[in-house]
């Protein structure tokens, strides 16, 4: 049996096609997330997402791994995103069968959330109650992946150093746009941010300050892929859910290439000292990049 993660693309189409029209109709039945993986881009998200989907409490949207309601498609309306998700009477049938004294918990994961400037906001407002995950990555190598992701994808032609030359250029008035305009989508701000995505400390002091820390969960994809039960087992805890593991921890989307220069690693890393031991302070802890290269 195939399974939908490696279904031809035109198979996958069409059944995210059906899915929004049916989810749409019947979106009042359908289960809302409980938490959100938002964060970060190229962070090894979807290593997490898959593993954590895996849990038999745990409810994925149907044909998806981020639906990016938060984002870049919110004008669509709330009942748009609902219908994404499964139908709650079905959900907690499967869940019960699985795990009898588990509830169902949905989830979703866009990388995008946590950086976007109105997408924190508009989860509080919409999704009260809700847990975040943030997974966080060596700022520097998450630049260099995030560039190698970008030229793939065919959403950037410039090599990495003149990227980093053009960012604040590109990025200039972005923001204001986006706030201006809930309708709008910035094409630099979502795949131009090499640099600015990774000045973690501003963004989770953002989801403190919504949220409260109680309810924002950070780890770090260094910890994950180097040692990955105890980090998920954490999350497990945070999220309330039934102590499980998968079979195994796999890792996905990695984008092999050439290593980064070291001027570059040099320029990067100094640019993010500052944001790294902001981050530090607010964590009351060194992230996980700073603490297994000693």
């Amino acid at each position: 049996m195939i399974s939908r993660r490696d279904a031809p693309q035109w198979v996958k189409e069409a059944g995210r096609a059906a899915t929004r029209a049916g989810g749409r109709l019947t979106s009042a039945s359908r289960i809302l997330p409980a938490f959100l993986m938002v964060g970060t881009q190229r962070g090894g998200t979807t290593s997490l997402f898959r593993a954590l989907a895996a849990h038999p409490a745990v409810v994925q949207p149907n044909f998806h791994k981020g639906v990016h309601y938060f984002d870049v498609n919110y004008p669509r309306g709330l009942g748009w995103y609902q219908g994404h998700f499964p139908v709650r009477a079905l959900a907690e049938r499967r869940v019960a069968a699985a795990m009898p004294d588990a509830r169902p918990l949905a989830f979703e994961s866009a990388g995008y959330y946590m950086h976007h400037p109105l997408a924190p906001e508009r989860i509080a407002r919409d999704l009260p109650g809700v847990r975040l995950v943030a997974l966080l990555r060596d700022p520097v190598i998450r630049a260099y992946s995030a560039h190698k992701h970008e030229l793939a994808r065919g959403f950037e032609t410039e090599p990495f150093e003149r990227a980093l030359d053009l960012e604040a250029e590109r990025l200039a008035g972005e923001v204001e746009k986006i706030k201006a305009d809930p309708a709008y989508v910035s094409h630099a701000h979502r795949h131009h941010s090499y640099v600015d995505r990774g000045q973690y400390a501003d963004q989770i002091g953002r989801l403190f300050e919504l949220f409260g820390r109680d309810r924002v969960h950070v780890a770090y994809a260094e910890d994950f892929f180097a040692e990955p039960e105890p980090c998920y087992d954490a999350i497990l805890e945070f999220l309330g859910l039934p102590p499980w593991r998968p079979e195994s921890f796999e890792r996905h989307n990695a984008r092999p290439g050439s290593p980064l220069p070291d001027h570059l690693h040099r320029r990067l890393a100094d640019h993010y000292a500052p944001w790294d031991d902001k981050l530090a302070a607010l964590l009351g802890a060194e992230p996980a990049w700073r603490r297994r290269a000693r």
